[in-house]
């Protein structure tokens, strides 16, 4: 896994999953906690993800709102989203373009 970028935007490479949770969060968080505004975080070079992966996304977007901001997710893979439809995510998390809930079928 690999992430680039600073506290305004950022892109995720490779997997985000239960290997590379950790180190994942912390980079996060320091992005959040560095900035104002929103966080767009661009996934369209996220090859492989897990619910600890999932998990890590949801605990940035909790964080960005107890200080203010907003985590933005860009480029969403579609695999990705039609599992934040099926989960209702994505009525929580800002996804740029939005998700139509007819990827489910």
């Amino acid at each position: 896994m690999r992430i680039t970028g600073d506290h305004t935007a950022l892109a995720i490479e490779g997997r985000l999953d239960v290997r590379t949770a950790a180190d994942a969060r912390s980079r996060l968080h320091q992005a959040v906690d560095g900035g104002r505004g929103d966080l767009v975080l661009d996934l369209g070079r996220l090859e492989f993800w897990d619910a600890t992966g999932l998990g890590v996304i949801m605990g940035t977007h909790r964080r960005a709102g107890r200080i203010g901001r907003r985590l933005v997710l860009r480029s969403v893979p579609a695999q990705l989203q039609r599992l934040l439809v099926a989960t209702k995510l994505h009525r929580i998390l800002a996804v740029d373009g939005g998700i139509p809930e007819v990827q489910v079928l």
